[in-house]
Parts: structure tokens; C-alpha cells; sequence
């Protein structure tokens, strides 16, 4: 996987904007994505980022960029816990969650509709999503049900983020340089 692929997709994630990012990504084998996951765990974990294969299938893998410590304060919000206990979630732990959604997503054939909790979604555009699709106000990053306004500007700041990334990027900074410690 390359530098700018990670930027690319992740840029927000890695400058704490968002709580993580989910993108493909296309490996010649499990073997070679495991090693270059765990080198690149290694090189981000004490910026607080961590990076885990959610799914692998036909050559690719879904991968999952994010800060665990974000996550957790993200799930332990009301109307999230309350998401996930309609799906299936137990409990608070973050890690447990986590597991649950890989598992849904290795089992099931939809996309899991509270994934967007795990993304640093606002709960109520998640809620609007699972429950009343056709009330959809803005598209972008994400379906925006909730705060117009919010998510204007969120897009907007990540979106900066993404350019201002690979710019400095394409003139020679590392990926621990461009990842904010948290």
C-alpha cells in the first residue's frame, strides 16, 4: 500500500479530524497485508492510530484506519449505544464493538448501516440514515439528516485536509511527521 493511497483516503483520520476512515485496498497475498499492517501499526501506534483488515476478499482487503481513543468516546455517546444495541451490540467497550462490526461484515451480505459510528459520523445522520432514508438534506461525506451547517464545514475541513496532506506529502514529509500524536 502506498503513502499516498493511505493519504488519500485517511488524510482526516490522521490529523484527528475524524475517528478513522475505511478504504480497499488491493494485496498480492494475506501474508503480505498482515506484514505491511503490523510494520505500519509500528510506525503509527504512538501517534495513536491503529490500522486493522476488517474484511478480505478476492485480493483485497477492507482496511480501517483509526484513533482507538476517539472511538471509544464516540460509542459511549446515548444515541449511539443506542444504534448499536439495534443491531446487535453489547455493552460499551470499544473493542468489542469493533469485533461485532467485523464480524457483521465478514457474515452478512449488506453493508452495515451503523458503521458510520465507527467513522465519527454524528449519531443523528446515522439515525437518520437507519431509519429514515428519505429524509436525507446534504450528501457528502456522508448523509447528512441532522446539523447542515456542521457537516458543511466538516466537509469542508476535511477536504482541505486531504490536499494540504498530499501536498506535503509529494514534497517529502513522512506519514509519522503527518500523523497529529493523540
Amino acid at each position: 500500500m502506498s503513502n499516498e493511497t493511505l493519504i488519500r483516503c485517511c488524510a482526516p483520520t490522521m490529523a484527528c479530524l475524524k475517528t478513522g476512515n475505511m478504504f480497499n485496498c488491493a494485496f498480492d497475498s494475506r501474508k503480505q497485508m498482515t506484514e505491511e499492517l503490523r510494520q505500519l501499526n509500528q510506525r503509527l501506534s504512538h501517534k495513536g492510530l491503529r490500522i486493522l483488515p476488517l474484511r478480505w476478499r478476492d485480493g483485497k482487503a477492507l482496511l480501517y484506519l483509526y484513533r482507538p481513543k476517539l472511538l471509544e468516546r464516540d460509542l459511549r455517546d446515548p444515541l449511539s449505544r443506542k444504534l448499536l444495541s439495534e443491531c446487535g451490540y453489547t455493552g460499551e467497550d470499544a473493542n468489542v464493538c469493533l469485533a461485532r462490526l467485523i464480524s457483521r461484515l465478514r457474515t452478512e451480505e449488506d453493508f452495515p448501516h451503523e458503521v458510520g459510528l465507527f467513522l465519527g459520523y454524528p449519531p443523528a445522520d446515522v439515525d437518520g440514515f437507519m431509519h429514515r432514508k428519505d429524509e436525507c438534506k446534504l450528501s457528502g461525506l456522508w448523509k447528512v439528516y441532522d446539523d447542515i451547517e456542521s457537516a458543511i464545514r466538516q466537509f469542508a475541513r476535511c477536504r482541505r485536509c486531504t490536499e494540504v496532506y498530499l501536498d506535503c506529502l509529494s514534497r517529502g514529509f513522512s506519514l509519522e511527521k503527518l500523523a497529529v500524536a493523540r
